[in-house]
């Protein structure tokens, strides 16, 4: 049974049918925004990079949802990790619209930088989960700011949380969306890194990301 859901097909059809329901639960939501100045900065003339906590996953479509409302044009390149779940993650993200990456910001995650420094320098927004793929919890990875260094980007921090939701026993503590509930997107006010002592503004970044997951949440 683990290596037929493993198999290729198992994972296309698990891809189409949670791309689906993602598609659902967000349709059926009453969504809010908190921070619209700052969600429309991405579509004004230089990428951005948007970071989320891994456990908001399953919910951060509303964010792109909302910043194609308020004008974003550009392409978005989302990070997966080279782990299955990561990838089909990663291919949920691409049948909603977004374009993949894989690596990390910690484990291997050289060529996945190497990868969104190349689709900023292209003029495409990054999203990324500094968190992720597999903790701590709620403690951002260098990668975060080693990017925005490079490039010059700004940080945008998000968050993207509904009334109903499951919440799985996984390392991230994971929010499944329910349909038929409230949602909230919340984007913090935007983050610049210098290229020089890049790393002050991990902290900072950190506690951005959790203020906006504070106030996303019910």
């Amino acid at each position: 049974m683990k290596k037929l859901l493993n198999s290729a097909p198992a994972q296309r059809a698990l891809t189409w049918l949670l791309t689906q329901y993602v598609r659902l639960v967000m349709a059926t939501q009453n969504w809010r925004v908190e921070g619209g100045e700052n969600l429309r900065i991405v579509a004004d003339d230089a990428p951005r990079i948007a970071v989320f906590w891994h456990e908001t996953l399953p919910a951060i479509h509303a964010l792109a949802r909302e910043a194609r409302k308020a004008g974003m044009t550009r392409p978005c390149v989302v990070l997966a990790s080279r782990h299955r779940n990561g990838q089909l993650i990663g291919n949920i993200m691409v049948n909603l619209g977004m374009e993949q990456v894989s690596g990390s910001t910690s484990k291997g995650g050289a060529a996945g930088l190497r990868a969104l420094v190349k689709a900023l320098e292209e003029g495409k927004n990054a999203a990324l989960t500094p968190d992720g793929p597999r903790g701590p919890r709620h403690v951002a990875a260098p990668g975060v700011a080693q990017l925005a260094a490079a490039t010059g980007a700004l940080v945008l921090p998000c968050a993207a949380a509904t009334s109903r939701a499951i919440t799985l026993k996984s390392w991230d503590r994971m929010r499944l969306a329910l349909p038929f509930g409230r949602g909230m997107v919340v984007v913090g006010a935007p983050i610049s890194v210098p290229h020089e002592g890049w790393e002050a503004s991990l902290p900072i970044i950190q506690a951005a990301l959790n203020a906006a997951l504070e106030r996303a949440m019910p």
